[in-house]
């Protein structure tokens, strides 16, 4: 399944899954086989996590072994955000490719 994070630009018809804030992007790969995802990185209040603290997550359960490999890519339109997410995930590979 295809997840997309975005709490503004609505679902591409390629995707399945419309996650608008961390806890659902959370909850969406907890419980849905994501072998996409898409990223934006503001998703209303950064209190309450951004795109980049859902690559974290996706990354600490790579290092740990507890999900498999996901394709991914950015479309957010916060530079800072896109450079940390890239980075993120980047390391997330790196502890899949391992």
């Amino acid at each position: 399944m295809k997840l997309w994070i975005d709490d503004l630009r609505p679902i591409p018809e390629t995707f399945d899954i419309w996650a608008k804030n961390y806890d659902q992007a959370i909850m969406a790969l907890k419980s849905s086989p994501i072998t996409h995802i898409s990223f934006d990185h503001d998703l209303g209040d950064d209190e309450k996590g951004t795109g980049n603290d859902v690559a974290k997550w996706i990354e600490e359960q790579a290092y740990l072994g507890n999900y498999p490999k996901i394709k991914w890519r950015v479309h957010s339109d916060n530079p800072a955000g896109v450079k940390n997410i890239i980075a993120t995930m980047e390391s997330a590979d790196r502890y899949w490719d391992i």
